[in-house]
């Protein structure tokens, strides 16, 4: 398995996320007036108990929160890797 990446770059993120199909999310239902939520990634075909919503509303949530994108390129086969996970800066 290739090396896992961490980066906050929205540019970096969102090219990263929609090389591999994928689209902005957060957990349904738990999103208030202030927040989009608990923010996921979600790929295709659209996994129940996610909402997918704009890159805006995503990025927002992320950088109130302190969020860094925890990412692998490849997978131990060379093939595209959807490994993510959304972890603390500090």
């Amino acid at each position: 398995m290739s090396e896992a990446k961490t980066t906050t770059d929205h540019d970096e993120i969102r090219d990263w996320v929609e090389a591999r199909g994928g689209h902005p999310a957060r957990v349904r239902d738990t999103g208030d007036d202030g927040g989009a939520g608990l923010l996921r990634i979600d790929f295709e075909p659209q996994a129940d108990g996610l909402e997918r919503i704009s890159w805006s509303d995503w990025f927002a949530t992320f950088e109130e929160s302190g969020l860094a994108f925890l990412h692998q390129d490849r997978a131990a086969d060379g093939a595209a890797s959807r490994f993510n996970k959304l972890i603390s800066r500090d």
